[in-house]
């Protein structure tokens, strides 16, 4: 059976595709991204990835 490792990550909005290619150069894949309140009243983007658990 499949195993699996996750991550979660802040994605900066500046320069997203630059941050999530990195992640997937180290094997990570994207699952989602979602967009959640930060504490000062504004948003933030945190990515969900995966990657095959050795």
């Amino acid at each position: 059976m499949q195993r699996w490792e996750y991550f979660v990550a802040p994605v900066l909005e500046h320069n997203p595709a630059e941050i999530l290619n990195t992640f997937g150069e180290d094997g990570w894949e994207l699952v989602a991204i979602v967009t959640q309140p930060t504490p000062m009243g504004g948003q933030s983007l945190v990515a969900y990835l995966k990657r095959p658990k050795d």
